[in-house]
C-alpha cells in the first residue's frame, strides 16, 4: 500500500472540510452582518478596552454620527470630548453587569441605550454590546403632552369661570338721548384696546356696557370674564386673579390653578368694584397694565398676557386717592377713557321702556299676562330711583309675583314715596315730642329700606355711609325696639 497516497486523500478531505466550514463561518458572518444592519434599534459594539469596533446604519441615523468618525475611537475620549454625555460601555466596563441609561449627543439627539457585556470563560469582559433607542420624538410628545395638559386646564377654567357668567342675549334698552350719547361713546373706544374706566352709581348697568364693549370689539368671538373685586375674599384675590403653582401652599390643587387673567388671555377682562381692590393687590394689577405680564404665586417665571382690561366702580377715585385709599398711579393707568353711566333720574325716557321689557320677560317665564294700570306706571316714571336699573328690575318682578289681579295697580307699588325725600310736619298740639325715638325710628326705616334694596349688609352700609358693624348693631337694636312701620 502507498501510505503517502493515503496520506495526501486525507489531508486533501480534511482541507477540503476546513474550506467548507470557512466558507460557512464567511456565508454565517455575512448574514450576521445584515441582522445588524437591518435592525431598527442603533447598535454598537466595543471590545473590552472600551474600543470601538463596529456600529450600524440604525446608529447613524439615531445618533447623526458616522461610523468613519466613531470606529477605533475610545468612550472616554468620546466623553471627554463632549461627543457623547455619557457611556453605558463604560459603566459596564465598571460594573460589571449590563446598564441601561438616557444619552445625549452634541447633535442634540437624546437616546435610550442598553449595554450589556459579554465575557469569556475567564470571567473576562471581552465586548460590550450596546442598543441604541431614540426617545427624541418620546420627549417631544411629552412636552406636547403637557402643553396639551396645560390647554385642557385653561379651557376647564375658562368654562368653569364663565358657567355663570354667561353674556346677557338682550340688547341695552336704551332710547333717552343722555345713554344714547353714552353707548355712541362706548362704541367708539370698543375697536381700540386702550383701557375704559366705567363710571355711575351702583345698579345703572356698568356691567351692561361693559359687555357692549366687549361684543362691539375684535375681541368679541373671545372670552369675557366678569371679577367682581369686591365680593372675593381679600386672602383669595391674589390666587383667583393670578393663579398658584402646584404646591405653593397649603390646601392648594396639587395642579396648580390658572387664574381668571391667563383664564381671559386674548378676550376681555371686567373688574367691577375695582374701588374694592387691597392696596397690594393694586400694585400687582398696575404692572398687568404696564407690563402685560402677571405671575403666579409660587411661581418665578412671568407669563405674558393678551386682555382687553375694563373697570368699573361706583366709588370716587380721586377722593380714594387723596385719602391714600387707591394708589395714584393706577387710577391714571385705569382713567385712560372714563365712560359715566347717568342714573335712571337723569334719564327719563328709559324707565318705561325698560320696566316694559322686564315685565315681558318675566310674564314670558312665569306664563303670566299682567299688565300695569296708567297710574301705576305714572308712579314708576316719576319716581326718582336711587336704586336705578337693579331697582327697577326688582320691584318690576315682586309686583308682578305679589299682585292678586293680572293688572298691577298704584296701591300695589311699594314706591309711594320717594326713599330720599322726606315729609315731616309739625302740628299746633302740645303733646311732647321724643326727639331721640323719631331720629331711632328714621334711623330704622333707611335702614330697612337700604337693606331691602341692596340685599345685603356691605352694599347698604356703603349706601348709608356707615360702617357694616354700625349697620348690624344698630338694626339689632332697633327692630327689637320698635316695630317697622311700612
Amino acid at each position: 500500500m502507498d501510505f503517502d497516497l493515503v496520506e495526501n486523500k486525507i489531508m486533501e478531505g480534511n482541507f477540503q472540510k476546513i474550506i467548507t466550514q470557512l466558507e460557512k463561518t464567511r456565508i454565517l458572518c455575512s448574514e450576521l452582518d445584515a441582522v445588524i444592519e437591518c435592525s431598527y434599534d442603533g447598535i454598537y459594539i466595543t471590545d473590552g478596552e472600551a474600543n470601538t469596533l463596529r456600529l450600524n446604519k440604525s446608529y447613524e441615523k439615531i445618533t447623526g454620527l458616522t461610523r468613519e468618525y466613531m470606529i477605533g475611537k475610545n468612550m472616554r475620549h468620546l466623553v471627554d470630548e463632549g461627543v457623547i454625555s455619557k457611556s453605558g460601555t463604560l459603566l459596564v466596563l465598571k460594573h460589571k453587569k449590563p446598564i441601561t441609561i438616557e444619552q445625549t449627543f452634541k447633535t442634540g439627539k437624546k437616546v435610550l441605550v442598553s449595554s450589556s457585556p459579554i465575557f469569556d470563560k475567564k470571567g473576562n469582559i471581552t465586548m460590550v454590546v450596546t442598543n441604541v433607542r431614540d426617545v427624541t420624538q418620546l420627549y417631544e410628545l411629552k412636552e406636547q403632552l403637557a402643553k396639551n395638559e396645560e390647554l385642557t386646564k385653561k379651557y376647564y377654567s375658562e368654562i368653569e369661570a364663565m358657567r355663570n357668567q354667561l353674556l346677557s342675549s338682550s340688547d341695552i334698552i336704551a332710547q333717552d338721548k343722555h345713554m344714547l350719547d353714552t353707548l355712541r361713546m362706548a362704541k367708539r373706544v370698543a375697536n381700540v384696546d386702550t383701557t375704559v374706566l366705567l363710571l355711575g352709581e351702583t345698579g345703572v348697568g356698568k356691567e351692561e356696557v361693559a359687555k357692549y364693549v366687549h361684543k362691539n370689539s375684535k375681541r368679541c368671538n373671545k372670552q369675557f370674564i366678569k371679577v367682581n373685586c369686591g365680593a372675593i375674599p381679600e386672602n383669595l384675590i391674589e390666587s383667583e386673579l393670578f393663579g398658584y403653582d402646584k404646591g405653593a401652599f397649603t390646601g392648594a390643587n396639587k395642579e396648580g390653578k390658572m387664574g381668571l387673567f391667563e383664564v381671559a388671555d386674548r378676550g376681555t377682562i371686567f373688574l367691577d368694584e375695582v374701588g374694592e381692590l387691597p392696596l397690594d393687590m393694586q400694585v400687582k394689577l398696575l404692572r398687568v397694565l404696564q407690563e402685560r405680564e402677571i405671575e403666579r404665586i409660587g411661581g418665578v417665571t412671568p407669563i405674558k398676557i393678551d386682555v382687553r382690561i375694563l373697570a368699573a366702580t361706583n366709588r370716587n377715585l380721586e377722593e380714594m386717592v387723596s385719602k391714600k385709599l387707591f394708589r395714584e398711579d393706577l387710577y391714571y393707568r385705569l382713567n385712560v377713557v372714563p365712560i359715566i353711566i347717568p342714573p335712571l333720574r337723569e334719564r327719563k325716557e328709559d324707565i318705561e321702556p325698560l320696566f316694559q321689557h322686564f315685565l315681558g320677560e318675566l310674564n314670558k317665564k312665569y306664563g303670566l299676562n299682567k299688565t300695569f294700570a296708567p297710574s301705576a306706571v305714572e308712579v314708576i316714571i316719576q319716581y326718582n330711583w336711587p336704586g336705578n336699573v337693579r331697582e327697577l328690575k326688582n320691584i318690576v318682578e315682586r309686583v308682578v309675583i305679589m299682585s292678586n289681579s293680572d293688572t298691577v295697580l298704584r296701591s300695589d307699588l311699594p314706591i309711594k314715596n320717594n326713599f330720599n325725600s322726606l315729609d315731616i310736619q309739625i302740628d299746633d298740639s302740645d303733646e311732647k315730642v321724643n326727639l331721640k325715638e323719631l331720629v331711632e325710628k328714621l334711623e330704622l326705616q333707611f335702614i330697612s329700606k337700604a337693606f331691602e334694596k341692596y340685599g345685603n349688609v356691605r352694599d347698604a352700609a356703603k349706601y348709608l355711609g356707615i360702617d357694616a358693624s354700625t349697620f348690624v348693631r344698630k338694626r339689632k337694636k332697633y327692630c327689637g325696639k320698635y316695630m317697622l312701620q311700612k
